[in-house]
């Protein structure tokens, strides 16, 4: 049995006709950059994600920079960043001039936490970035006092955690929000393996604010403003603008999202069933959050000899990420910094294959083997 690490064309096949219908169309308007395709996708997008506005840009990295940008965060703020993230998060801070602060994690949930956050605050900081990680949200009672008490804008990294929802109080009872709505904005990457991809890249900024949303559109396309002349530039910007045609695509993805995460959920339950019959820990969302499940990562011994029988066993697998970011040589400027719970991490964690039309038992055979694999060690 081959088991890939993950599987785009199986989801794909069934809506490339009705995608390449729409492109037709598409063809026909000339409408490639911007237009209805654009805005119909920002107006569904929003809405699934319960705000009042969406932007779209390049990529998920454009979309923190710009984001932040559009916040006045830059030169002389400090930004606080998990440190077990995609280089992205950090990157996009810096390019804004602002200086990323990498903070420890809870060492179970590999989330954010009060005590985490306080602990790299101080006075020059101006915001926090919760990253929802492998689409397991921090919930707002985790962040928002915390940001509240400090005067901190909250921007939530919600790259792989479309559709997710978590409590709005610590008690977890009555009404849940969607990822990316609870901060100041929240922000998304469209990259083809991303619960939502697109055909390319692309990404996406959600929010209530109207002003937040206009600069942030206006930052995108070369630092005009709407309203005004086409060749009248208020700010200085760049071009980081949602093509029509990974629009097209998304908006006909995002009608099948519910259903694919519904699938995604089932085979977390039946990896975690699997997982523990062999003692195997898995990293797994908070109590009360519905997560979007984009990845599933297991935390083993002797990683890199696991990930080889694994291989040999025809099983994908990959890891996320292997190298914190306050380790990684662009960063690591304070080699003294000690975040233990990321570092361990690091160590232990394994991704396996997960996609939501995996079998139960394609489940079976990667949990047999990874059980296999461990006691070799």
């Amino acid at each position: 049995m081959r088991i890939p690490f993950n599987d785009l064309a199986t989801p794909h096949a069934s809506i490339v006709e009705d995608v390449v219908a729409e492109v037709r169309a598409l063809a026909g308007n000339s409408r490639f950059i911007g237009g209805p395709a654009v805005e119909s996708f920002e107006q569904d997008f929003a809405a699934y994600c319960g705000t009042t506005h969406a932007v779209g840009v390049a990529n998920g990295t454009d979309a923190i920079e710009l984001t932040l940008r559009a916040l006045g965060i830059g030169g002389g703020d400090e930004v606080l960043v998990p440190a077990n993230t995609f280089i992205a998060t950090a990157s996009a801070v810096a390019a804004t001039g602002a200086t990323p602060v990498f903070v420890d994690v809870d060492p179970v949930s590999l989330l954010v936490t009060p005590a985490t956050l306080e602990a790299g605050k101080t006075e020059r900081t101006a915001a926090v970035i919760p990253v929802h990680l492998y689409g397991h949200m921090v919930p707002p009672a985790d962040v928002l006092p915390f940001a509240a008490k400090h005067g901190l804008a909250v921007l939530e990294d919600s790259a792989q955690a479309h559709g997710a929802d978590a409590p709005a109080q610590h008690d977890g009872l009555g009404e849940k929000v969607r990822a990316g709505s609870y901060g100041v904005a929240g922000t998304f990457s469209f990259y083809p393996g991303k619960n939502l991809g697109a055909w390319g890249d692309g990404g996406a900024v959600v929010t209530d604010d109207a002003q937040l949303a206009s600069r942030i559109r206006s930052l995108a396309n070369h630092g005009r403003s709407e309203g005004t002349d086409h060749y009248e530039h208020r700010y200085i910007g760049r071009n980081s603008r949602l093509d029509a045609l990974q629009a097209t695509v998304l908006r006909r993805k995002l009608a099948d999202l519910d259903a694919a995460t519904a699938q995604r959920r089932r085979v977390a339950s039946v990896y975690a069933e699997a997982l523990a019959a062999h003692g195997i820990p898995m990293v797994a969302p908070l109590p009360g959050v519905d997560s979007a499940w984009h990845l599933l990562v297991a935390r083993v011994p002797g990683r890199e000899q696991v990930r080889r029988l694994l291989d040999e066993a025809g099983i994908g697998t990959g890891v996320h990420y292997p190298v914190p970011c306050h380790r990684q040589h662009a960063y690591a400027t304070d080699q003294t910094v000690s975040l233990p719970a990321a570092e361990q991490a690091a160590t232990e964690i394994v991704s396996l294959p997960f996609f939501p039309h995996l079998r139960d038992e394609e489940v079976a055979y990667v949990a047999d083997h990874l059980a296999k694999a461990i006691a070799a060690l």
